[in-house]
């Protein structure tokens, strides 16, 4: 049978409609509405060179600069702009996705995989006997948990502002390419002092790695395409959970050597990942007007085929008052508390998932093999919600879904902490992986919710900051005298996130009134608020009255 074109998964935006177009006289061939068109066009092409001298775009591209990523011409931005004057063939846009879905999606979704089992690589080894081999006693196993995103919570903001810098492509590779490396470099701790060492750093290469996949999904997909984008290469988390575990039953039936089977672990893992950093450099394009995996044409129909999201082309510059604006916006602190209530949880079962299970009643390999269904779970759920947002798009109750979907997690360790059954408790770990769709949803709301190149990489730092926090202090909440069971650790889960379900109700409520004011405005007569104007320049959603938000 044959399978589906996945590309209508991910429907072409319709063309712009400007308020002139409603006219019904704009139909009539009219010299009127030829000149109309034509002074459009110019205001257009005028605003792009009014933008362009803003920032370092005429400094020249010698020494250390080379290195950095290069800003859009001037005249690929006035092919933008004379494009946004006209609306693009559905034919022509439908053809450029489907190269851009086949260019960018699957070598993220590789990515995530092998992101998500490095993540995991510690409660293996946790399984296989590093406690033993390094002398953990006490909290030093927690520790080990948490020290991974205390480097990560160094390196954010940094690591951040660099992302701003630096080509996207390449920066990712480098930064994955040394987390291998250092994931390596763990297998041949000898005491409790290496790995701590070893972890930290780890942590500080992988802080940019979410940002860089939120921000290249926002730089090449429209708004409404995002949140499948995302949840197609956020799902492989799934994916590497599944493949974890066969990973961990491989390792762990590797014959007895001189080496312990969790130093396997971080050896094969970490040179996996280093070889495929080596390729991604190659393979995913910068940008839209620097890659040579696009005609000129392609590259402009990328652009330009997101004028009704309020976008403008990706430049490399700093604004400070998008950063001061950023620090005074209520919604930046409800960013860092989503990725915060939402990682408590996952700061603790990553590092304690499998300890936990075996706490069921399962052997070591049992657990192992365990994971698989539970990935798969992961998955198909995020493919679930990622449908459903699709359809129900048009009603704009993103956060709705998520708050929904955050019960079942809730439910989930509620059956962990308060059965006795292996069953009911299986089912209950297996239903709190419904949390990974909610956060494919939530980074959603940022790549769609927040304009300004310097606010969007400052919102990003927000989330995973809340991110790092999360899973620095999850993992303490499981008290080394409670194994197997681990009660208190499971009980603070399902209380943060039914404080994540506050948390995406007050951030609706933050898109919400700010669109029906801006509306009423527009309603009103004032044509500054329409919905379909574009704003050229590199302006955030507060300064740009006609941005609305999705909800």
């Amino acid at each position: 049978m044959a399978q589906p074109d996945t590309i209508e998964f991910i429907p072409a935006p319709p063309p712009l409609t400007h308020v002139e177009d409603l006219d019904l006289e704009a139909a009539k061939p009219s010299a009127e509405h030829v000149e109309n068109a034509s002074i459009t066009e110019k205001k257009a092409v005028a605003d792009v060179e009014r933008e362009y001298v803003d920032g370092d775009d005429a400094k020249p591209r010698t020494g250390l600069r080379r290195l950095f990523r290069s800003n859009p011409s001037l005249e690929f931005m006035r092919e933008v702009a004379e494009a946004n004057t006209q609306p693009l063939d559905p034919v022509e846009v439908k053809k450029v996705e489907r190269k851009l879905y086949w260019l960018i999606v699957p070598p993220l979704a590789i990515d995530y995989a092998f992101y998500y089992i490095d993540k995991t690589t510690l409660q293996y080894a946790a399984l296989f006997g590093i406690k033993k081999d390094l002398a953990l006693s006490g909290t030093d196993y927690s520790n080990l948990g948490s020290i991974f995103y205390i480097g990560w919570l160094v390196w954010a903001i940094p690591g951040n502002l660099l992302l701003a810098k630096f080509p996207l492509s390449k920066y990712l590779a480098i930064n994955i390419f040394l987390w291998g490396v250092f994931l390596m470099a763990q297998a041949g701790s000898r005491h409790y002092g290496d790995m701590m060492a070893f972890r930290f750093v780890s942590g500080m290469f992988e802080a940019v790695a979410d940002p860089c996949f939120v921000s290249m999904t926002a730089m090449w997909f429209t708004r409404k395409q995002q949140p499948t984008v995302i949840g197609l290469w956020y799902a492989f988390n799934g994916v590497g959970i599944a493949l974890g575990g066969l990973i961990g039953y491989g390792i762990g039936n590797i014959p007895s050597t001189s080496l312990a089977s969790w130093r396997y672990e971080f050896l094969i893992i970490g040179a996996v990942c280093s070889l495929w950093a080596i390729a991604i450099g190659f393979i995913i394009p910068d940008a839209p007007h620097s890659t040579k995996r696009l005609t000129r044409r392609e590259a402009v129909v990328v652009v330009s085929r997101k004028r009704d999201d309020y976008h403008v082309v990706e430049k490399r510059q700093l604004k400070w008052d998008q950063v001061k604006e950023t620090f005074k916006d209520v919604k930046t602190y409800l960013y860092f508390l989503l990725g915060f209530f939402a990682n408590v949880p996952n700061g603790a079962t990553s590092n304690f998932g499998t300890l936990v299970v075996q706490g069921f009643g399962f052997n070591t390999f049992n657990v192992t093999l365990l994971q698989i269904p539970y990935g798969t779970f992961i998955a198909l759920m995020i493919f679930a919600a990622i449908y459903v947002n699709h359809l129900t798009n048009h009603l704009n109750i993103r956060t709705y879904l998520m708050a929904g979907i955050t019960c079942l997690t809730v439910l989930g360790f509620a059956l962990m902490a308060f059965t006795k059954g292996t069953a009911p408790r299986l089912i209950g770990y297996y239903l709190t992986g419904s949390s990974n769709a909610v956060f494919v949803l939530g980074l959603s709301l940022i790549t769609g919710n927040v304009g300004g190149s310097t606010k969007k990489v400052l919102a990003s730092a927000a989330i995973f900051l809340g991110v790092a926090v999360g899973n620095i202090v999850g993992p303490y909440s499981f008290l080394a005298s409670e194994a197997p069971t681990y009660r208190t650790g499971i009980i603070v889960c399902m209380c943060s996130r039914a404080a994540e379900i506050v948390v995406i109700l007050a951030l609706r409520m933050c898109f919400v009134i700010p669109n029906r004011s801006r509306d009423k405005k527009f309603s009103d007569g004032d044509e500054r608020y329409d919905p379909m104007g574009v704003a050229w320049g590199d302006i955030t959603d507060k300064q740009n009255l006609h941005f609305r938000y999705v909800s």
